[in-house]
This record gives C-alpha cells, sequence and structure tokens, in this order.
C-alpha cells in the first residue's frame, strides 16, 4: 500500500480521507482483525500436561470432598 505525499493546497483532512480510503481497500484491517481472534493450535505435549494437571486437580477434588473440606 504506497500513500503519495501531501499534494499541494490539500488540507490535512482529505489527506487523512485518502489514507483510510487507501487502507479499507488493501483490507489490511481485515485481515489484522480475523488474525486477533484466530486460535493457534496447541502442540501435543501441551495438550498432555494440560489433561494430566487436569486429573491431578479432579483427584485432589475428591479427596478433599471426601474429608468434608
Amino acid at each position: 500500500m504506497l500513500i503519495k505525499p501531501k499534494i499541494q493546497k490539500e488540507t490535512s483532512q482529505s489527506l487523512v480521507y485518502r489514507f483510510t480510503q487507501a487502507v479499507k481497500k488493501s483490507g489490511v484491517l481485515v485481515e489484522a482483525r480475523k488474525r486477533q481472534f484466530t486460535k493457534r493450535n496447541l502442540s501435543k505435549n501441551i495438550l498432555k500436561r494440560k489433561a494430566i494437571i487436569r486429573e491431578e486437580k479432579k483427584k485432589e477434588y475428591l479427596k478433599n470432598k471426601k474429608l468434608g473440606k
């Protein structure tokens, strides 16, 4: 995306307008907003680690429940 410098006798408002129109047409903002909310795939090691932690927490919870805590 190439923006030309301010043209002679051009107001700053029209320069900003030209810039925003160029950004809209290029699709940069749309792509950035899409990428903002996409979730990355986690590696197998991280998934396994999370599963182990989840099981340990479940055991701890059941143990505390039996003890009346």
